[in-house]
């Protein structure tokens, strides 16, 4: 019998995935993990670790598996909260959750639950994994491990995924991403499970919904700044060049930054610290009496100051390319990996929830390039873009500057 650890949550998803493993004759053993202890920044109520825990314990108890909790809150501190830190002091705006899967649920944690002699782990996502094997140059034949969406459209989660590596994937189960949510709610409830009505947890991976400024703050100090207002009619706009000699030109012209000064508008406000905004974003500026809201186009952490744009249609926030570094490239089909000077048509996303939208990546000598179709809005450094081919989701990267 093959023996699987879950890692159970304390919600629904994770509650129905042990269930459904349990069904179709696997070991199953439950662990909670405990990632974080400071609740001084954590919006109450929102994700309290010890509810969760219990909740995940009673669901064990009620399946019948065996039960344990283990404390990763060391781990996650250094890999993801340290990151975090680090990130938003250099005006970055990294993905705590694609982080979280990365280096806890599919390296920490899956380290324990091999040493348990976990032949996989599971997890509540939403996504699908299938195998398939391909020939090779290296040997006749190989198994590659594919990613693929959730088979609802509302809850898909592969893109936190999207940092996985085949030898993760192979070790992983997920045992929900053939149901809608709707469905998991179903078994969940037919089944007597007390997290069946739990509402989804909301915020950063493991800690919850936070006031993102108060723990920002608990490292990155205030630091009283100004807010500028770039019209839209400005000659910035419109003095990037339309005609290139090469593609790789045309690339790095359409992926590079937009350098602001505070000559080019007017100032329109205070801040308390540019490090804890991010590029579209509205709330949070306290700024009034423009026609239209007004969204960030650019933050420089070094001079302290906030540009912004009035109106998500503002020329400021749109982007026809990006760019990702070497070091920052990942393949999950390492099979499908581009060489330099090599292209190919994709499905892309910048942020989770976005629809997948139409490009082509590029492989050239300094690193990879992410050309849309159309211009995207708010592309933000330190997130991550992940590429597709169908429904499949093949590869990553962590947006850079140029």
């Amino acid at each position: 019998m093959k023996r699987v650890v879950v890692g159970l949550s304390g919600g629904v998803d994770s509650s129905v995935a042990a269930y459904l493993l349990k069904e179709q004759g696997y070991e199953v053993i439950g662990l909670f993990m405990k990632n974080w202890h400071d609740d001084s920044v954590t919006i109450s109520n929102e994700c309290p670790w010890l509810e969760d825990s219990n909740d995940a314990l009673m669901v064990a108890e009620k399946l019948g598996i065996p039960f344990q909790t283990v404390d990763l809150s060391e781990q996650y501190k250094d890999r993801i909260v340290d990151y975090m830190f680090k990130e938003y002091e250099h005006g970055r705006t990294p993905n705590p959750d694609v982080l979280c899967n990365r280096e806890i649920k599919f390296d920490v944690f899956m380290k324990i639950a091999l040493e348990l002699g976990a032949d996989f782990v599971a997890t509540g996502h939403y996504c699908r994994k299938e195998e398939e094997l391909i020939s090779t140059e290296e040997e006749s034949e190989k198994t590659i491990y594919k990613l693929l969406a959730g088979v609802d459209p509302g809850k898909d989660q592969s893109y936190f995924l999207c940092q996985l590596s085949q030898e993760q994937l192979a070790k992983s189960l997920f045992p929900i991403g053939h149901l809608l949510k709707s469905e998991v709610r179903e078994i969940a409830s037919n089944m007597g499970l007390i997290t069946a009505g739990k509402k989804d947890s909301q915020g950063l991976c493991f800690i919850g919904k936070v006031r993102l400024p108060e723990f920002l703050q608990q490292q990155l100090k205030a630091k009283e700044g100004s807010i500028y207002e770039i019209p839209s009619t400005h000659d910035i706009f419109s003095s990037k060049r339309s005609v290139f000699n090469s593609i790789e030109e045309q690339l790095k012209e359409e992926a590079r930054s937009l350098v602001y000064t505070k000559e080019m508008g007017k100032m329109v406000g205070k801040h308390q610290g540019a490090h804890y905004f991010t590029i579209g974003q509205r709330k949070g500026l306290n700024v009034g009496g423009t026609a239209e809201p007004l969204f960030i186009i650019s933050t420089d952490v070094k001079d302290n100051i906030i540009y912004t744009g009035q109106g998500n249609e503002h020329p400021g926030l749109f982007q026809k390319s990006l760019y990702v570094k070497n070091e920052e490239v990942h393949w999950i089909r390492t099979d499908l990996a581009l060489k330099v000077g090599e292209h190919m048509p994709i499905l892309a996303r910048i942020r989770y929830r976005q629809p997948l939208q139409q490009a082509t990546l590029y492989q050239l000598s300094d690193g990879m390039y992410v050309q849309f179709n159309e211009p995207q809005s708010a592309i933000t450094e330190g997130q991550f873009v992940s590429w597709h081919l169908d429904d499949e989701l093949i590869g990553s990267g962590v947006i850079s500057k140029l």
